[in-house]
């Protein structure tokens, strides 16, 4: 059975690369556009792993990834937080937010997909 993922962007340009990227891959996907509907899908949906964009409408990554990771039901979903926010700062405050790991666009294909196997 293929593996879930749920990718979190605002962008509809990413959702779309990144979305192909994965079902390319084999995975099966499902999508979110902002904070509150990421949290509602992966408490739904419980993906393998979500694919996180930090920011983003109503709730941002790191708040997501914090409730997420706090929350009995989820708190064992990988999370990897893609963004373009390339600051060591960034990386470090997302990793202690509980992420599993961390990225920044523009993304290899390759390497996304090398994570995410690691990761799952």
């Amino acid at each position: 059975m293929a593996r879930t993922i749920l990718v979190v962007d605002d962008s509809p340009t990413e959702l779309l690369l990144v979305t192909n990227a994965l079902e390319h891959s084999g995975y099966r996907v499902i999508t979110a556009v902002n904070g509150e509907e990421a949290l509602a899908k992966a408490a739904a949906e419980r993906p393998d792993l979500i694919l996180l964009d930090v920011v983003l409408p109503r709730k941002n990554g790191f708040q997501v990834c914090r409730q997420l990771k706090t929350a009995p039901d989820t708190q064992n979903i990988k999370i990897v937080l893609l963004t373009s926010k390339s600051q060591d700062s960034d990386r470090f405050w997302g990793l202690k937010q509980g992420a599993d790991g961390y990225m920044t666009k523009p993304f290899a294909e390759a390497e996304l997909i090398s994570v995410l196997g690691g990761l799952l």
